[in-house]
């Protein structure tokens, strides 16, 4: 059992997932608080399932990045026609996804505020601005991950 989850497919598939499900919850979370329902259950659960996932996204992707990627991964890329992709790309993508983590939090953190409290600090407009970064994060990194994947399939031609 834990042989098959820990493999090379199975371990980026779902860290994929679990980066696809973070970055809807913060599209669902946004929804929310642009339609000023502050139903606070909605609102807690949205945040809190994007930070769970993205916390899988990483718990996932680490592992497979320490387990594979150093070793098996990272020469091919380095070997082929793209070895930007890692120096830059992988690089960058890296340091980008130790954003998302702590702003993801600060969101969930906000969610816990009372109606009262939220509208008397006035912080729908950069709620929802971060919330748009999460996201948005989520969304480039992923765009980094495939130019990662094209250049691993380019090094083995």
């Amino acid at each position: 059992m834990w042989e098959i989850l820990l493999s090379k497919p199975v371990l980026i598939g779902l860290h994929l997932a679990f980066a696809i499900i973070g970055i809807d919850a913060f599209l669902w979370l946004l929804g929310e608080i642009k339609n000023d329902s502050w139903r606070k259950a909605r609102l807690y659960w949205s945040a809190g399932a994007g930070v769970l996932s993205f916390l899988l996204s990483w718990l996932f992707g680490g592992y497979y990045y320490v387990k594979y990627y150093g070793g098996l991964v990272k020469p091919i890329i380095q070997g082929g026609l793209a070895p930007w992709a890692h120096n830059i790309i992988m690089e960058t993508k890296e340091h980008i996804f130790l954003f998302i983590i702590p702003l993801a939090i600060t969101s969930l953190f906000i969610t816990l505020l009372s109606e009262d409290e939220f509208k008397s600090l006035n912080i729908k407009r950069v709620l929802m601005i971060l919330v748009v970064l999460v996201a948005g994060l989520g969304l480039v990194i992923g765009a980094m991950g495939f130019v990662i994947s094209a250049a691993a399939r380019w090094g083995v031609q």
